[in-house]
């Protein structure tokens, strides 16, 4: 079956940076875009980046331009989100699914934790 094993969350200071991963399984992972969404409390999930299949191309929400990269590693079947200059406002739990539109084809796994005090 599909599952995405999500890490790399913690708690973090204002302005600092943290590294998910996500490894998919049970999908052609080179042939799916990937993205990486958040659902903090209270609040819907959303996608905050995406990534194209070969990882040539990638989209992001306003709110973190410049701030988070997301990358692909077709080979590890691994999807990484960099976030830099973290925010409070970035406190959520992160998922990474396939679907980097806003589009998650499969269930979800248990996330990852990002707390940012301020």
């Amino acid at each position: 079956q599909v599952q995405f094993v999500e890490s790399g969350g913690g708690l973090v200071q204002a302005g600092g940076s943290l590294r998910l991963s996500c490894v998919a399984s049970g999908i052609t992972f080179s042939l799916n875009g990937m993205g990486w969404y958040r659902q903090a409390p209270g609040k819907q999930r959303e996608l905050v980046a995406g990534i194209s299949f070969i990882g040539s191309s990638t989209n992001y929400v306003d709110s973190v331009k410049g701030r988070f990269t997301i990358s692909k590693d077709n080979a590890k079947n691994t999807v990484h989100l960099q976030m830099n200059s973290l925010k409070p406002e970035d406190t959520a739990v992160y998922y990474c699914n396939t679907g980097r539109r806003g589009e998650p084809g499969y269930p979800w796994g248990q996330g990852t934790q990002v707390t940012v005090s301020s």
